[in-house]
C-alpha cells in the first residue's frame, strides 16, 4: 500500500490526457519511480498492465461518446488516439464483443425501453445502509462507467448534517476466506463531497465482534476527482463469520463506484486495518470532568 499516492497520481494524469497522445514515459515520470519498477507495481495494484489501462479508459470514453452522441464511428476513434476506425473495431469489439457500430443501435435501444418504461434499476445484491440512509439513493449509471457499461451511484438528497451518512454494501459469508489476506479494490469517482467518502470493509465474529475494520478514514476522498483506483486489505481471522464491505459517503455529495475486486494477497501485502488503541490508566482520573 506504500505506493498507493503514486498510482493515484499517475492515473489521475492518464484520465486527464485520454485524447491526446501518451508515451509511457512521461507516464513514468509522473510516478516518479523508475519504469521496470513503475510497471511492476501498477500491474501488482490495479491488476493490468499501464499499456491495457490507457487502451481500456480510451475505449470505455469512446462507447460512451457512441452512446451519448452523434459523432461519426471514424471522428471517435481517432479523438482517442486509434490510427483507424478498423484498428478501433477491433480493440472495441475484445471489450464489448460487438462492434461500434452494432454497439451504439443495440445499446441505445436498451436505454429507450428502460426509460419509456420508467424503470429503476435496482443493484442486485447491494442495499444502503447507515445512519440516514434515506437521506440517500444509490442506482445503476450509465453514463459515468469506468468500464463495462454501468456503474453504481451513492448520492445525497436531504443531507442537513456532515456526520449523516450512508452506505451502498453488501455482506458474505467468511468461511472461504479464513487463515487469508483479502484485497478489496475498485475505482471511485466523486463530486462535491462535503465530508468524506470511500471503501470500507469490515469483519466480524459470529457474535458480532469487531475483528479487522478499514474504512479510509487516514485517506478520505473530498470534492470532486476524476475515477482512480483505491484498495483496502484486510486479514480474515479463523473465528470470522461474516465480511461486510461497500463505500461510504458521509455529508453531501454524489460518488460512483466500479471495477471491484475482491482477492486473496500474499502475506507481505501491508494491510489497512485501522487500530483503535485503548490505554489503560494506573488509577482513576478526572473525575469531576474538569480537565
Amino acid at each position: 500500500m506504500s505506493y498507493n499516492e503514486a498510482i493515484k497520481r499517475t492515473i489521475d494524469w492518464i484520465e486527464q490526457h485520454l485524447q491526446r497522445e501518451i508515451h509511457i514515459d512521461d507516464v513514468t515520470k509522473v510516478s516518479h519511480f523508475s519504469r521496470y519498477h513503475f510497471h511492476r507495481i501498477f500491474q501488482n495494484e490495479v491488476g493490468i498492465s499501464v499499456a491495457s489501462y490507457i487502451r481500456l479508459r480510451r475505449i470505455v470514453h469512446a462507447a460512451m461518446k457512441l452512446l451519448h452522441t452523434s459523432d461519426r464511428i471514424l471522428d471517435i476513434a481517432l479523438t482517442y488516439q486509434f490510427e483507424s476506425q478498423e484498428a478501433f473495431t477491433r480493440a472495441f469489439k475484445k471489450i464489448y464483443h460487438l462492434p461500434p457500430g452494432q454497439y451504439r443501435k443495440f445499446m441505445k435501444q436498451m436505454i429507450v425501453k428502460k426509460e419509456e418504461l420508467h424503470m429503476h434499476e435496482e443493484i442486485n445484491g447491494w442495499f444502503i445502509s447507515g445512519s440516514h440512509p434515506h437521506f440517500y439513493k444509490s442506482g445503476i449509471d450509465r453514463e459515468q462507467v469506468h468500464q463495462g457499461n454501468a456503474s453504481a451511484y451513492l448520492e445525497s438528497l436531504t443531507v442537513d448534517e456532515n456526520d449523516q451518512f450512508a452506505t451502498l454494501m453488501r455482506q458474505v459469508n467468511a468461511d472461504k476466506y479464513k487463515g487469508k489476506r483479502i484485497k478489496l479494490s475498485g475505482f471511485i469517482k466523486s463530486e462535491n463531497v462535503a465530508t468524506l467518502s470511500g471503501l470500507w470493509m469490515r469483519v466480524n465474529s459470529a457474535s458480532e465482534d469487531l475483528l479487522q475494520f478499514d474504512n479510509m478514514h487516514d485517506r478520505p476522498i473530498t470534492g470532486t476527482n476524476n475515477w482512480n483506483h483505491y484498495a483496502i486489505i484486510l486479514d480474515v481471522p479463523e473465528n470470522s463469520a461474516t465480511i461486510s464491505y461497500g463505500i461510504l459517503l458521509t455529508g453531501a455529495g454524489k460518488v460512483w463506484l466500479d471495477g471491484l475486486k475482491f482477492e486473496e494477497v500474499d502475506n507481505n501485502v501491508p494491510t489497512t486495518h485501522l487500530e483503535i488503541n485503548v490505554v489503560l490508566l494506573d488509577e482513576p482520573t478526572n473525575l469531576n470532568f474538569e480537565k
